[in-house]
């Protein structure tokens, strides 16, 4: 079941489209991401979602209920901002009770439903004191609490961790993602970080200059993006401009030829077009190893060593690549090292070149 759709969903500000023609369909119980470079609409498009921009055209149609012009305060949505704009006069259990009073709901069931958030987010001991003792984390659970208190239909996050550092941020992707699932709330998060998105998201939703780029399932979209933008900004990507030989390959920079295993996205037009491969992909041999068809002779010039892996740069004349390994499958790699780059033919995605500016 789709709970929320939205039909080309229009924002202008004077001549500046700041979302343009979006048609998107949320399902019910998911957590949905809208991920983007700064600028690119995702916040502007959650804002109409919650009732607080208005479109300047197109429809917005909630469990099958036109809300287009639905004031905010009638859409029974929760909403969590990047500040969190929790009340500093307030305690923990005064934060969390604001919705339910304003919705005049009787004290008894105020203080159960108080009592059960806190439980829920495991904060109960801390219920009378003011939220500006607690920790970030703390300060962010609160806000959660908050936001779920009214029982929503729908609970929006606008970028909710940007101010957590970044262990803080990594256990905190996880609490919400847990308490999502366990409450069965339809989601829709906002986030740059993709690997945020990667971590939490059912779906993913890439923006590029207030358009979708790209929505799917964040392994889907890692592993097939559509185009340079989205690869390049989903993960680490090698991204070299190739040129198509109608024959399952393609040649590199410097007229090398090698075989590639679909060529499904070669665009019809004859526009450029790029090769992806992800650096976890890439297989480094010995330079004494067997040479082969997608074996690409080059040096090391650069390693950057984090324990369980290796980062090397590879020059190949002509480009350089990036592969990712581990100390046990490339023992003794070092600077200045000739190496065999192995692009294996399945790891290797055609893809439509970034439009020129």
């Amino acid at each position: 079941m789709t709970h929320l759709t939205l039909q080309a969903v229009t924002r202008r500000f004077n001549a500046a489209h700041a979302v343009d023609g979006v048609d998107l369909s949320v399902p019910d119980g998911k957590l949905v991401c809208f991920l983007g470079p700064s600028g690119c609409g995702k916040t502007t498009l959650l804002r109409m979602i919650a009732g607080l921009e208005t479109p300047s055209s197109g429809s917005i149609h909630f469990a099958g209920r036109d809300i287009t012009r639905l004031p905010a305060n009638q859409r029974d949505f929760g909403m969590v901002f990047q500040s969190l704009a929790l009340f500093p006069h307030m305690t923990v259990a005064q934060n969390v009770a604001y919705p339910l009073k304003l919705r005049k709901t009787v004290k008894h069931e105020q203080a159960r439903r108080v009592a059960e958030l806190l439980d829920l987010i495991q904060l109960p001991h801390m219920a009378n004191r003011p939220v500006t003792q607690l920790s970030g984390g703390q300060r962010q659970r609160v806000a959660i609490a908050r936001a779920i208190a009214s029982q929503p239909k729908l609970l929006l996050l606008d970028e909710p961790l940007s101010a957590l550092d970044a262990k803080l941020r990594e256990a905190m992707q996880v609490e919400i993602r847990l308490l999502q699932q366990r409450l069965g709330i339809t989601t829709i998060m906002v986030t740059h970080d993709q690997r945020e998105a990667m971590t939490m998201a059912d779906e993913i939703v890439v923006m590029e200059k207030g358009r979708i780029a790209q929505v799917g399932k964040p392994l889907d979209i890692y592993r097939d993006p559509v185009s340079e933008f989205v690869a390049d900004f989903i993960g680490l990507g090698n991204i070299l401009p190739v040129t198509y030989d109608g024959a399952l390959g393609v040649s590199l920079p410097g007229g090398r030829r090698i075989a590639v295993a679909q060529t499904a996205r070669v665009p019809d037009s004859g526009g450029d077009i790029r090769l992806l491969i992800r650096p976890e992909d890439v297989c480094v041999k010995p330079a004494s190893a067997e040479a082969g068809a997608n074996r690409l002779a080059g040096t090391v010039t650069f390693i950057r060593d984090v324990g369980a892996s290796l980062e090397a740069t590879i020059d190949c004349a002509g480009f350089t690549l990036t592969a990712t390994t581990t100390p046990r499958e490339t023992p003794g790699l070092t600077l200045g090292m000739p190496v065999l780059a192995e692009l294996p033919p399945h790891a290797c995605k055609l893809i439509a070149a970034r439009a020129a500016h």
